[in-house]
């Protein structure tokens, strides 16, 4: 039988994993999986353990490891691998040439796609520039939280891996088509920086922002009168004319809530926590509090 080795990270790959025990459990050879500290829930327990309950070999990414098979899936991997003799498919998270690089899902998110989806690529030396074996979607409307999102994809993910593993078992070759380098676009990666609220955007996009850098990753981020607190969750409230527009100010408060003046347009602030302890700063106890 043909066997496949796997390297797994994040729910995207437990979800993969899952559909494998269930169907196809004897062509699981070898399971590779890492931490992911940037992130509040990474998955990499639940992997392990659900290995070891099913008695597949599972090893850190860090232990030494031999794969012995001709194909290898990564999904949510963040890491060069170099392997021999392997045919080795990357799943990744956007419909290529678009978004190749870092963080797609986000990028997606924040650009208010109305279309998020997966695509399963030949590895190459330059990241996500292999042949397209296949691509999977899902449509998406906002607002949407990034959970919600990861939800959406990662049925995307189960339906790319039953496609190629049904072909792999079956004997057949697989094939991909070039990407259009016409279309490419690149998505970067990100840093503590990035998690930064800019005020000046509309409410419409920083509502988008505080959701789609919410859980599981840290959240938005945002000074209060000079101090980091995390912004987890707001919604978009009517304008209203203002002579003297001073963005990132509370205008008002509702039910001990803050008003933020945007750029253009108004939110409300419903989930405000301390970066350091996470807990909530909810009521605001100072009207006169700026965010910046």
């Amino acid at each position: 039988m043909n066997k496949i080795s796997f390297f797994l990270m994040g729910q995207k790959g437990y979800e993969v994993l899952k559909y494998m025990v269930t169907h196809h459990r004897e062509a699981i050879d070898i399971v590779i999986a890492s931490e992911d500290k940037s992130i509040q829930k990474d998955f990499y327990k639940d992997i392990k353990n659900l290995c070891i309950k099913e008695e597949i070999q599972f090893f850190n990414r860090r232990e030494k490891y031999i794969i012995k098979t001709d194909y290898a899936f990564a999904v949510a991997w963040r890491w060069l691998l170099y392997l021999e003799d392997v045919e080795l498919i990357i799943f990744h998270d956007s419909l290529l040439p678009k978004y190749r690089g870092f963080n797609p899902l986000v990028s997606c998110l924040l650009n208010k796609e109305s279309e998020v989806g997966v695509s399963a690529l030949f590895a190459s030396e330059k990241f996500d520039c292999g042949n397209v074996i296949g691509q999977t979607s899902v449509s998406v409307g906002y607002p949407i939280t990034l959970q919600q999102a990861i939800d959406q994809v990662c049925k995307c993910y189960v339906t790319l891996v039953r496609d190629i593993v049904a072909k792999i078992l079956s004997g057949e070759k697989i094939l991909g088509q070039p990407q259009d380098e016409e279309e490419v676009t690149y998505s970067l990666w990100r840093d503590k920086e990035d998690y930064r609220i800019d005020w000046s955007k509309d409410s419409d996009y920083i509502e988008r922002f505080v959701n789609a850098l919410g859980f599981p990753y840290n959240g938005a981020s945002s000074l209060m009168n000079g101090r980091l607190v995390r912004v987890l969750g707001v919604e978009q409230l009517s304008d209203i004319e203002i002579e003297n527009r001073g963005i990132g100010k509370v205008i008002f408060k509702q039910d001990g809530k803050p008003v933020v003046v945007c750029g253009e347009g108004l939110v409300k602030i419903n989930h405000l926590v301390e970066n350091d302890t996470k807990e909530s700063i909810l009521p605001l106890r100072r009207f006169r509090t700026r965010f910046k």
